[in-house]
């Protein structure tokens, strides 16, 4: 078995699959299982070419960087910024996101409801917290386990719940609906940070990164779809916005490592951002990784402004769609500006960058206008 491939892979499968696949089947119910699931098969091909655009990016790289620091070299200072404010959105939406969804799961299976999810989101972030000074070491120990045990608590959930699912529930369409998954299903595909770490870990095999980020994605993919067609299945419109509270306490906790696993990468690739491109204090880092997004969760639970699958749609079309339209552009300038011969390169012209800007933007538009 080769080790440091599938390390890596699970790196980059456990970032996707995070608070986002929780809130798919809610979507999924209400334009329909059918609607989603072109969604998901849509936006999933357009996530993996962009993921490899990324992928070549950090191979013609020498600099260790992180996105900011590759819009500053290819696109220039400007765009340093710009992609800055757009990783950091998707990256606090995430992590609010995942915060939201471990205290009501938490709360669910102590109690029942969701009244204590609170105290149990401080309680989350709190272990998170200390896991991150493990480092490096850390993220490989805890994504490879905690990928292995999601995908093991799926499986089960899939084979369990498969004979209850109703093909009525599945063939509900609501057109009027069809954009509605779009910005929940982007955001479950996300996970451009990650790339630059992938690249780390698997240094000296650069040439297993491209299958690795391939294999990393079509992995959630799948997962999706199935997870999906499950909890519509069974539930139909009766999703609740965190799909695992809906199948009973022992389901729930599949929610808590999916959100585990993902919180600690993301945390953990901001910090490498306020580190390497902006040469930010330690003091300042741990404000910023650490104590903003609690600080801004109670901010929002005090004003009773959080929305799970709100800010899903939200952070996954404004900033999936922004960093996707920065990288599939600086892939075209590293092309000719990269300082190192990467092990893939992957074909692109103005063509394909316009096409796929225009479906980031309309995305984006959606969203807002829905």
């Amino acid at each position: 078995m080769d080790r440091k491939f599938w390390a890596t892979t699970f790196t980059l499968t456990g970032t996707i699959i995070g608070a986002g696949i929780l809130g798919l089947p809610y979507a999924f119910a209400k334009s329909g299982y059918l609607f989603g699931l072109f969604w998901v098969l849509f936006l999933g091909g357009v996530i993996l070419y962009t993921f490899l655009c990324l992928g070549e990016i950090s191979l013609r790289t020498k600099k260790v960087c992180q996105l900011p620091g590759y819009a500053e070299k290819y696109l220039g200072k400007k765009y340093k910024w710009i992609m800055f404010l757009a990783i950091i959105f998707g990256i606090y939406s995430a992590l609010l996101a995942y915060l939201i969804g471990e205290g009501e799961s938490f709360s669910f299976i102590f109690f029942g409801d969701t009244g204590n999810a609170v105290y149990f989101a401080f309680g989350f972030w709190l272990i998170m917290t200390l896991l991150l000074r493990e480092g490096l070491r850390g993220l490989k120990r805890v994504e490879s386990a905690g990928v292995i045990i999601v995908l093991a608590l799926i499986l089960i959930i899939i084979g369990f719940y498969f004979p209850q699912i109703s093909k009525d529930n599945l063939f509900y369409r609501s057109p009027s609906e069809f954009f509605l998954p779009f910005g929940v299903v982007l955001f479950a595909l996300l996970g451009f940070t990650s790339i630059p770490e992938i690249e780390m870990e698997i240094k000296g095999s650069e040439k297993k990164l491209k299958r690795a980020i391939i294999t990393g994605v079509l992995i959630p993919v799948f997962v999706y779809a199935i997870f999906s067609l499950v909890f519509v299945g069974v539930l139909g419109k009766n999703v609740p916005q965190v799909a695992t509270i809906g199948l009973g306490k022992l389901v729930a906790v599949l929610g808590i490592f999916t959100m585990f696993t993902a919180y600690f990468i993301l945390s953990f690739s901001l910090k490498d951002v306020f580190k390497f491109d902006l040469k930010y204090s330690r003091g300042l880092r741990f404000f910023l990784v650490s104590a903003l997004p609690i600080l801004i969760y109670f901010i929002l639970h005090f004003f009773n402004l959080l929305s799970f699958v709100e800010i899903l749609g939200i952070g996954g079309a404004l900033s999936g769609g922004l960093t996707g339209i920065l990288i599939l552009i600086m892939n075209k300038k590293a092309k000719e500006k990269g300082d190192r011969k990467p092990e893939f390169s992957v074909p692109i012209n103005w063509f394909i960058i316009l096409l796929l800007i225009i479906v980031y933007i309309g995305g984006i538009a959606v969203e807002f206008l829905l």
